[in-house]
């Protein structure tokens, strides 16, 4: 059954300490507690920055409004310089179970120093971790990608996360095409977890593991993201 969410709030959680529902609770009443949507929706917008530890974790919550719909996750700075792809794929569990450590995750997932090879990799420990069969790969090979590949990237968004399932994205963001803060003089090659949209701005929320210059969940716009996936895939 689709869930819904009247409010949200982001709770900063020491690091390695998720906060329980309870104080999470009593924490968001509190000055200080950032609703998703405080910013607006609109691409470039910041929800949650700041220059965090690595394995710092934040608890989000979720909202849904007329147009927009995101999801509550347990956002985690990724461990290491390559485990983007085990913390973007935690922060996908995250939204549906107590997910396992990064640790954990890299070694179902193969993850070396060298990173996790494929997005294939992702999809089959996401369905291992949920007993389901709700995960697909889809690949983007073409760039810029087709017409057809573009629908399809959205409306699996939105199916996705009105299902409350966050996807997982393999991207590569050059310079001159990159989310905020990624450094502008290198090809980026990374993972990261799309949690919410909205539809009137055509934006996605970004669950930014790398947390480049503190850039952790941020608006990007639909446009941007299905370029920046060419010519790799996600996971939806």
């Amino acid at each position: 059954m689709r869930k819904r969410f009247l409010a949200a709030a982001v709770v900063l959680a020491a690091a390695g300490t998720l906060v329980a529902p309870a104080a999470a609770q009593a924490e968001a009443a509190r000055p200080g507690s950032v609703p998703v949507l405080a910013h607006g929706s609109k691409a470039g917008t910041p929800v949650i920055g700041g220059h965090q530890d690595p394995g710092t974790r934040l608890r989000v919550g979720g909202v849904e409004t007329a147009s927009a719909h995101t999801l509550p996750i347990d956002y985690q700075v990724q461990e290491t310089g390559y485990w983007c792809g085990p913390a973007a794929t935690r922060i996908a569990l995250s939204a549906r179970i107590a997910p396992p450590g990064q640790a954990d995750l890299a070694r179902q997932l193969g993850t070396t120093e060298a990173g996790t090879d494929h997005i294939s990799q992702v999809t089959g420990v996401l369905n291992a971790n949920l007993g389901t069969g709700w995960y697909e790969t889809k690949e983007m090979p073409n760039d810029p990608p087709t017409q057809a590949q573009r629908d399809l990237l959205w409306n699996d968004i939105v199916l996705d996360i009105d299902n409350n399932y966050p996807l997982v994205t393999n991207i590569v963001a050059p310079p001159g095409n990159q989310p905020p803060g990624y450094p502008s003089d290198q090809t980026i090659y990374h993972y990261f977890t799309v949690i919410g949209y909205d539809d009137a701005n055509r934006t996605v929320l970004i669950a930014d593991p790398a947390s480049f210059s503190g850039n952790q969940i941020y608006w990007l716009s639909f446009d941007q993201l299905a370029t920046l996936i060419p010519p790799k895939g996600y996971s939806a």
